[in-house]
């Protein structure tokens, strides 16, 4: 809710005096602020990209201006609508992680959820209670709430990903708790990969493990099995919305990989441009591949490999492939909360064959 401006009441007004009353007393009336029950969303966040062109080079400069320490090379994007929060949407945030090689981030653990989205580079890994995930472009890999996790790179070779973590909803509900582990590095007490040993056959589960947990025990998705299963249906008929679109799932439930952050990956065919619609909640796209466009509220958005666009809620979105290859986009979104909390709407655009004019052409950097 914005911030309410409270009224000065002009002298010897009987009504000023009783507005003067409550204000003084910290409350507000009704009619006062009803304006703030909008009949639609009215997001102050803005939809972004962020081009991969100035992002490699400032994550190359990174390097060496940023030396790793208690803190990760994290480098975290701020949305410009939402006046210096910690957040790329309401809800949440993603950043570009460096690690050189050689280099180790300390083990630490926070209530925020967290994933990694590989980008660049391979070899490298992260430590999740005492299990080594290795790394490989396009993977993602999960550190759920409250897990001790760490990053370290052995190889010669420097590595990057896309971080996604739900800090903005933590701290809204005022649920942030943060600790830093006595050891840089606790010892390994699983095998290297072992959750995808046992989860990661698809929904064959386990049968000698039992109960579950919120997050899945799958923390590695490789993006081998991903780019396979993308590939099978590239020929079938798919959403006229979202292309061959496929979620990463929780493998004994089938739910959400983390309770409050989903993730898809979609497949955007050579020439195919998608219909528009609205949806409630926050997203944020990753090209993984592929040239196109997206066009959000009339604003046409150019991307390629690396960018990462951010998608407002309730705005008008649609996605096209205009280069020579397939586009493959990831997407981390909110929409496991929004529909936990029965708040998710989604509505086609209906005009002009489903899609939008564009008004204007985003430009990097300036919006």
């Amino acid at each position: 809710m914005n911030a309410l401006t409270i009224p000065k009441p002009e002298a010897n007004s009987g009504e000023d005096a009783f507005h003067r009353r409550i204000h003084q007393n910290h409350m507000f009336g009704l009619w006062e602020i009803a304006s703030q029950m909008t009949p639609h969303p009215q997001p102050q966040m803005l939809p972004w990209l962020w081009d991969w062109k100035t992002t490699e080079s400032l994550v190359r400069e990174s390097g060496t201006a940023v030396p790793v320490g208690e803190e990760r090379r994290a480098m975290q994007l701020f949305n410009p609508g939402l006046s210096g929060a910690w957040a790329t949407t309401n809800t949440l945030i993603a950043a570009v992680q460096v690690l050189l090689p050689g280099e180790v981030a300390r083990s630490h653990r926070h209530t925020p959820a967290a994933l990694r989205f590989i980008l660049e580079g391979s070899g490298a890994y992260t430590a999740v209670e005492g299990e080594r995930v290795m790394m490989e472009p396009g993977d993602l890999i999960l550190t759920p709430s409250w897990t001790w996790h760490d990053h370290g790179n052995e190889t010669n070779e420097t590595v990057v990903w896309m971080d996604g973590l739900d800090v903005p909803l933590v701290k809204a509900l005022n649920t942030m708790f943060f600790n830093m582990n006595p050891k840089q590095q606790p010892p390994l007490t699983e095998p290297i990969n072992g959750s995808q040993r046992l989860y990661g056959h698809g929904r064959l589960s386990p049968t000698w493990i039992k109960g579950t947990t919120l997050h899945s025990p799958l923390l590695l998705y490789a993006w081998s099995q991903t780019l396979e299963a993308l590939d099978a249906l590239r020929d079938r008929e798919a959403s006229p919305f979202e292309g061959v679109a496929l979620e990463y799932t929780h493998p004994v439930t089938g739910g959400p990989v983390l309770p409050t952050i989903g993730c898809q990956v979609q497949l955007i065919r050579k020439g195919e441009a998608l219909q528009a619609r609205r949806v409630t909640g926050t997203s944020i796209f990753c090209v993984v591949q592929g040239t196109g466009h997206s066009v959000i509220s009339g604003k046409s958005f150019a991307w390629t490999r690396g960018d990462i666009l951010a998608l407002p809620s309730w705005a008008l979105h649609e996605h096209a492939c205009t280069g020579p290859q397939d586009a493959i986009l990831f997407c981390m979104t909110d929409r496991p909360v929004i529909k936990a909390l029965g708040f998710w709407r989604e509505e086609a655009y209906a005009d002009n064959g489903g899609h939008q004019k564009v008004s204007e052409e985003f430009q990097p950097g300036k919006g």
